[in-house]
């Protein structure tokens, strides 16, 4: 099989600007995984790398969908295989770069996908029901499901019922495309906080909030937004006086980035073939390592 270097971490970890270091010493072009960054607009509010800060590597999947679009994980598995076919295709290595573990796993694990579009009264059923609902659900229709579903994620138990109640039961078994290296990406909890308070300032003096106004004056409905989580979720609800003020508003968009930086790390250390390095010891040196010995093997 050919050779894929995935790059994974947390918010704020620096998974981004690795990637842009690794790629200029190796040649590699970089796909985005990140369930966002997908999106047109959504710039600030997804940490979406920069012009500049991509420093010359070409960069795919980002700005690949409109606001409001439905984008399945099928839709980026699908665009993911084209792109890293793609660079392969013309002599280049491929880097898969995100925080998004759903999107690393379709690629890396091979999920296989039917790229059925879901039917809008079940789907609107299911998000009526409350996490303990569609849990009871499961253990009672198909209690295998609960082996696999992360059960504190509300959006990823919602797909699973959403399965079944399609009769969707069965699993096909994935099928690895490419021969992977998984990198991790991360920092110890209290530098990883603070370094996510200092990114989460950064970029509302930038903006952000108004990047959500413009979005919504441009025709992003609220449902959408809502949906995205985090910054767009509780910018939305400042913007509509669900906050007291603004540092009530700041208080719980950082507990709720923290909470997803410790889900985030849950869910890659599922991964038996992540390689973690230490941030703060010279990573790029570390990852080349691991690189130079992953393209050298036979």
């Amino acid at each position: 099989m050919e050779k894929l270097i995935v790059i994974a971490g947390t918010n704020a970890s620096g998974k981004s600007g690795l990637g842009v270091e690794l790629a200029l010493k190796y040649g590699a072009e970089i796909v985005s995984a990140d369930s966002r960054q997908v999106f047109k607009g959504l710039d600030l509010g997804s940490g979406k790398i920069t012009p500049e800060e991509m420093k010359g590597v070409r960069h795919h999947l980002i700005d690949v969908a409109e606001p409001n679009d439905f984008f399945s994980l099928s839709d980026y598995q699908r665009l993911a295989y084209e792109a890293i076919d793609d660079i392969l295709g013309r002599q280049v290595r491929p880097f898969l770069v995100g925080g998004t573990g759903l999107y690393v796993n379709a690629v890396v694990d091979g999920y296989n996908l039917n790229g059925a579009r879901p039917d809008p009264e079940i789907r609107a059923k299911v998000e009526a029901m409350s996490l303990e609902e569609l849990i009871t659900y499961l253990r009672d229709v198909n209690p295998a499901a609960l082996e696999r579903v992360d059960t504190l994620n509300k959006r990823r138990v919602e797909r699973a019922v959403e399965k079944a109640m399609t009769g969707a039961f069965d699993e096909k078994e994935s099928v690895p495309r490419y021969e992977t290296l998984v990198i991790g990406v991360t920092w110890p909890r209290e530098v990883l906080y603070e370094r996510i308070r200092e990114r989460l300032s950064r970029r509302l003096d930038e903006g952000m909030i108004d990047e959500v106004k413009n979005l919504r004056a441009e025709g992003a409905t609220d449902e959408f937004l809502y949906k995205l989580g985090l910054e767009y979720r509780y910018i939305l609800m400042y913007l509509r006086g669900e906050f007291t003020d603004f540092d009530a508003f700041y208080d719980k968009l950082f507990m709720e980035i923290r909470h997803l930086a410790k889900e985030q790390m849950t869910w890659f250390r599922k991964r038996k073939d992540l390689h973690w390095i230490d941030m703060s010891k010279d990573p790029v040196a570390q990852a080349c390592d691991l690189i130079d010995k992953f393209y050298n093997r036979n």
